[in-house]
């Protein structure tokens, strides 16, 4: 990562601007701007720093959104920008209604996990990165520089071209390794797990060519999760279900068609808000897929009970990851025989925080301050 020092014009007249009032001298960010992917496990990040930061409720949010519909399921490995182009002229080759039909299969209902009304926005907007330049710049001397945070493979490129051209008016953070030129960022926020690859064990333990399959592509046996959540709620007041982007269809069917009709058991049906922050905060304990990372990551920063189903399935960095959670004690395998009305606790994760801590100290560097 490198840093940047940027040297402020002095202020005309010797009247020091808004933006300079409260820093003594130093530069005071007071908003934020996020650029999300649609994914709430990836959107969550951004908020989570926000609100270490004092910033949450002051950002606007705007969203890397790809083409969907017809044959773009299978365009998702085209760079964002190239996908986009490359369906606008399949669009105007199938004339539209056709093309919305090319490539349809039968498949269950999809479960959408991003809810405009988490983040308390009246809108969101679709990510330009020019838009997002003259919108900071228009701004700049009454509301002062802004923080930008991205999150998600589709938002990188808006990230780094926005600084690339306003370098001066913008503090850029990507969160998630970015997998190419780390200096087109000013900082880059990376889970511990994924420089699991550069070690030694890592790079023995699966060839590159087989990374695709180092999380399980299957659920398990339908008898071996069915009796296991039955077995589970003989010591349960209620067990309350979403699923994220990554559920398998093959395991939300399955949950569906033996527990939709159970009296004990809430299955989010992904038309309503997503109620996954107020499990977060209402629930005695939570069980989750191993392949689920942020949802994971999140139910540990409760202090609560945390039970992982098929941890003995991972590979590479995601069984590092588990292993690491492990260590802190704050997830235990999912066997289905657990009472859960057992409590137990450890030192909820708070990563967000050290985060915040090194942002105020980057920014420090270069002559800002959060205000």
């Amino acid at each position: 990562m490198r840093m940047r020092s940027v040297r402020l014009a002095e202020p005309p007249g010797g009247a020091a601007p808004e933006i300079f009032a409260a820093g003594g001298g130093m530069a005071v960010v007071r908003r934020a701007v996020v650029i999300g992917n649609g994914c709430a496990g990836a959107e969550s990040q951004c908020l989570g720093l926000l609100r270490a930061l004092g910033l949450a409720d002051r950002l606007t949010l705007y969203r890397a959104i790809r083409p969907t519909g017809g044959i773009n399921k299978w365009l998702h490995f085209l760079p964002i920008s190239f996908h986009k182009l490359v369906d606008q002229f399949l669009r105007r080759v199938f004339c539209d209604t056709r093309f919305a039909t090319v490539g349809q299969v039968n498949k269950l209902p999809q479960y959408p996990v991003h809810s405009t009304g988490s983040f308390g926005l009246s809108s969101i907007l679709e990510a330009d990165a020019q838009k997002i330049v003259t919108m900071v710049h228009d701004t700049f001397e009454k509301e002062g520089p802004a923080l930008v945070v991205a999150c998600g493979r589709d938002t990188m490129p808006y990230a780094s071209s926005i600084r690339c051209l306003a370098p001066d008016n913008v503090f850029v953070i990507q969160i998630q390794h970015p997998r190419f030129r780390l200096e087109m960022f000013d900082l880059v926020v990376t889970p511990r797990h994924d420089y699991y690859a550069l070690t030694a064990k890592g790079q023995q333990e699966v060839p590159w060519l087989l990374r695709r399959w180092i999380t399980p592509q299957e659920p398990p046996g339908p008898n071996v999760l069915v009796n296991s959540l039955h077995n589970v709620l003989k010591t349960c007041g209620s067990v309350r279900i979403s699923f994220s982007r990554r559920t398998p269809w093959q395991i939300s069917d399955l949950i569906l068609k033996e527990f939709s009709t159970h009296p004990k058991i809430y299955i989010w049906d992904g038309e309503d808000p997503n109620p996954h922050l107020g499990h977060l905060a209402w629930a005695d304990a939570f069980i989750v897929t191993a392949d689920s990372i942020s949802m994971l990551s999140e139910a540990c920063s409760t202090g609560k009970p945390v039970y992982v189903i098929g941890t003995e399935h991972c590979r590479w960095k995601f069984s590092d990851f588990h292993r690491r959670l492990h260590e802190r004690r704050a997830a235990r395998p999912f066997t289905g025989l657990e009472d859960m009305s057992d409590s137990w606790s450890y030192p909820p994760l708070n990563d967000a925080a050290d985060v915040a801590a090194r942002v105020r100290e980057v920014l420090a560097e270069r002559g800002w301050m959060l205000g």
